[in-house]
């Protein structure tokens, strides 16, 4: 299983709003890396739901639940998409803050790559994470 961030503007698409749909597909991507990020997805993946701009936390667990296809929102036929199931929130959020005051995830494209909005984590990245948010595994 391999493990994502994926972010979303809380005003646009929040974390309350994906546990009430329960599974959504994440439209909007329109990043060449962003895109190939979520083509690499695997069913049962998991990606942490990042709220951007506002907040700026994790918030949340989700599950991939459908591989790419194509996003009906992209007028172009270039970018895709794919559904996402709420599995849980955290515990206790992690702020931006937390994270770039924790050491071990100095390297995470979280902070590398900031206006990615499909990002790789890795194991240890997301164990640390969980930590920070005393939700359990």
């Amino acid at each position: 299983m391999a493990f994502w961030l994926m972010k979303s503007e809380p005003n646009v698409w929040s974390w309350d709003q994906q546990v009430k749909k329960g599974t959504e597909s994440w439209t909007g991507v329109r990043n060449y890396q962003a895109a190939n990020n979520m083509k690499a997805m695997a069913i049962g993946d998991q990606a942490f739901f990042y709220h951007s701009n506002i907040g700026k936390e994790i918030v949340g667990i989700v599950k991939i639940s459908k591989l790419y296809y194509p996003d009906p929102t992209d007028e172009t036929g270039k970018f895709g998409m794919v559904d996402v199931t709420a599995v849980n929130p955290l515990k206790r959020p992690v702020t931006l803050a937390d994270i770039k005051n924790t050491p071990a995830l100095k390297n995470m494209a979280l902070l590398k790559q900031s206006r990615l909005s499909v990002s790789a984590v890795t194991p240890a990245e997301w164990d640390i994470i969980l930590s920070l948010s005393q939700t359990p595994r």
